[in-house]
């Protein structure tokens, strides 16, 4: 590289491809005002080219060609492409011929837009609904029109845990992997990893016990219930802190039968209220259920014995 020259190359903002485009179409040196190039078909044309002038002159230029070809024969390349220009007004480029000349469908898809959100909601929707295939088809839309996949990424790591939850942990596991796998590798193979996060979290038993509790235990903290930590639960390593009792009566659970034992660990108002975790039957969670009724009961005292791992 010493005796070199290296030039970046940028991609062009969405912006500075619509202002190539209509310069494009009105100077004596492209199209010179002979197509009027209609404002879907412009903003499709500006995805398209991914930032790359070349590939967006290209693709006006083929738009232009089918457009002109239509108007020839007195024909449309469907709706609102029709006109023959004859009358010296300029020939429509609708966003149907710009698709017909590129071989390309339209991906309805605006990332700035009510789209972009309705869209991922539906993606969101169907892998909480179960359906696989309803699933990957938002997928693939929103990569199609460009979407980054960082932001797939992130929703299906909130809904591993918002809708799977514990019925299915490995759910998360997955996510959160696709999420650092596609910050990795990119597009296009990042199609691919999202897919199994995606069919992963379709596929998986729902549970949205986790959401709800942590919803529950902080609608009772901004209500102002919560009093002081238990005087045995606070921590005792600093100076003073035995002298306040801190710590005093604490009994450590690895030295209880089963490593559970009863013992207050909520403060005194919601010692015998507070009840935020309920677990479905569902996967995983139907085993961890009866585990932390067990827990529970032996935690607030109210059983004798050990709890079993299984239980």
């Amino acid at each position: 590289m010493s005796r070199s020259i290296l030039v970046r190359l940028q991609s062009l903002s969405d912006d500075d491809v619509a202002a190539l485009i209509d310069a494009a179409l009105t100077e004596s040196r492209g199209l010179a005002g002979r197509f009027a190039l209609a404002d879907d078909a412009k903003a499709q044309l500006v995805r398209l080219s991914g930032g790359d002038a070349r590939a967006a002159l290209t693709a006006l230029e083929a738009a232009a060609g089918v457009a002109e070809d239509v108007a020839r024969q007195g024909g449309s390349a469907g709706s609102g492409s029709g006109g023959s220009g004859s009358d010296g007004s300029p020939v429509p480029i609708s966003l149907e011929t710009l698709e017909q000349a590129l071989a390309v469908a339209a991906v309805r898809y605006d990332r700035a837009g009510d789209q972009h959100y309705d869209v991922a909601s539906a993606l969101i929707k169907s892998m909480r609904g179960s359906d696989v295939d309803a699933a990957l088809h938002y997928l693939a839309r929103m990569l199609e029109a460009g979407e980054d996949p960082r932001f797939i990424a992130r929703r299906i790591v909130i809904a591993a845990s918002e809708d799977v939850g514990m019925a299915d942990p490995t759910a998360l596991q997955t996510a959160v992997a696709a999420m650092h796998a596609v910050a990795q590798i990119g597009m296009p193979e990042a199609r691919i990893v999202l897919a199994q996060a995606v069919v992963h979290n379709a596929l998986a038993p729902k549970s949205n016990a986790s959401y709800s509790g942590i919803n529950a235990a902080i609608a009772d903290v901004r209500a102002g219930k919560g009093g002081a930590v238990p005087v045995h639960l606070r921590g005792s390593s600093y100076s003073g802190a035995e002298q306040l009792g801190h710590g005093k009566g604490y009994r450590y659970s690895h030295d209880e039968p089963g490593g559970v034992g009863p013992q207050q660990f909520l403060p005194d108002d919601l010692a015998e209220v507070a009840d935020y975790y309920h677990p479905t039957d569902r996967g995983w969670e139907e085993r961890i259920g009866p585990r932390w009724t067990t827990l529970r009961r032996t935690i607030r005292g109210e059983t004798q014995g050990r709890p079993q791992d299984n239980d």
